[in-house]
């Protein structure tokens, strides 16, 4: 496959993996990542539209595997922007109800396209030639009509149901996600009962926190090196009214940060020591 490809998604990854670290408000967070996608799919439409497949079995490759990789992350977040802005803002058991909704709509569509799930996930190829050629499509084989009024050079018959069904997994992921939140408001509500009644709100990135939580772990601050990961990560959670979300994939992407970009415990270290070294300055 072409280089180029495998260029274009990982670092569309790479800019989503950011994104998931430094924007915290769901509504930024899908506009940001679509319009990144959107760039990402458009280079992509060039690459393909420019190169000659070699063989079929190469064009069958991309349009099963690669191109849903990228247009499954644009479905998804898509839906996640529709979603967050009609959420109600009422009370948790509403927003729970609205969520279980969105996932029986993903049942729904699982029912209704049963067949292609089960060719798709079993590893079926006897109708690839049909599926994911250009020009081969099958009328009788369950066409989406948009098929018919899309770009016939950068659209096969069933590449958008591929990426429909790796968005439905993402898309199953996240909801379930945010009902463990829900879930998790009632034991933070709990925590807070016992806090001080000054409310202080981490106002900077949540990867700055995670750093921060991780530095103290390995240093072995809490309960003389004793304390889980997931505890410490909680209590912050609660004293500073911030959802960390899944801790241990977020420190992932930061240690997958290139070495010499600078951290925020860098930062501290650095003003810290220039408040000293001006403050010691001011006393001589």
């Amino acid at each position: 496959m072409n280089p180029k490809i495998n260029q274009l998604l990982s670092n569309l990854n790479e800019q989503l993996n950011f994104i998931d670290l430094e924007i915290t408000d769901p509504i930024k967070h899908a506009e940001k990542a679509i319009e990144m996608i959107v760039k990402s799919l458009g280079n992509l439409k060039v690459t393909i539209i420019k190169t000659n497949f070699r063989t079929q079995t190469e064009e069958i490759l991309f349009f099963k595997e690669f191109k849903p990789q990228f247009f499954s992350k644009l479905i998804f977040h898509t839906k996640v922007l529709k979603i967050e802005t009609k959420r109600p803002k009422g009370t948790d058991r509403s927003q729970k109800k609205y969520l279980l909704n969105e996932l029986d709509k993903l049942n729904h569509y699982f029912d209704n396209n049963l067949e292609f799930y089960q060719y798709y996930r079993t590893g079926a190829i006897f109708l690839d030639e049909k599926y994911f050629l250009r020009g081969k499509y099958d009328i009788r084989l369950s066409l989406d009509t948009f098929f018919f009024t899309s770009d016939q050079e950068f659209n096969t018959s069933h590449d958008f149901k591929v990426s429909k069904i790796l968005a439905n997994d993402l898309l199953e992921i996240y909801l379930k996600e945010q009902l463990t939140i829900l879930d998790r408001k009632e034991t933070m509500t709990t925590k807070t009962q016992a806090l001080p009644k000054v409310k202080l709100t981490w106002t900077e990135s949540k990867s700055a926190l995670i750093e921060t939580i991780y530095a103290l772990y390995y240093q072995g601050s809490f309960n003389n090196g004793n304390a889980d990961i997931k505890d410490i990560a909680n209590y912050f959670e609660a004293v500073f009214n911030i959802d960390l979300g899944d801790v241990y994939r977020s420190w992932y992407s930061i240690r997958g940060r290139k070495t010499e970009e600078a951290t925020y415990l860098d930062g501290l270290t650095r003003i810290l020591k220039k408040k000293i070294d001006q403050e010691n300055n001011k006393s001589k």
